[in-house]
């Protein structure tokens, strides 16, 4: 019963805030379109480790999924932005990407360890070399 009372508290907490916000109703409902950065903001959570795969010339690369995103999704979407880059793309002076894989959009700096991956709605993957 105890471990009950605290999510409790929070929602009746939370109930009682939305209740004041007085005056007018229509201030106080939930807009129907939130701007892009409100909504990456909110949907970037600390991230999620989901595991390693093996990226560009066979090194081990940590998955890390942020946001609505989960590690099944995050790790396919690595997987293939390292097997659609060329050798090419993978040696550019000016790092690999941006490339697009349906809705995201993934690249890194010269010489960055890090790749990462990003929707215009703030879900974010990223991909450290190990």
């Amino acid at each position: 019963m105890k471990t009950l009372a605290y999510p409790l508290l929070l929602v009746a907490a939370s109930a009682a805030l939305a209740g004041c916000a007085g005056g007018d109703p229509a201030a106080a409902a939930p807009s129907a379109t939130v701007p892009a950065a409100v909504a990456a903001a909110e949907s970037t959570a600390p991230g999620v480790p989901c595991g390693e795969i093996t990226g560009t010339g066979g090194a081990k690369t940590a998955v890390v999924a942020h946001g609505k995103v989960d590690c099944a999704a995050a790790t396919k979407l690595l997987t293939d932005y390292f097997a659609k880059l060329t050798p090419a793309e993978a040696n550019d002076a000016d790092g690999p990407g941006p490339i697009v894989l349906d809705e995201w959009t993934c690249g890194s700096g010269p010489h960055d360890p890090v790749t990462a991956c990003s929707t215009e709605d703030g879900r974010q993957v990223e991909g450290t070399r190990r």
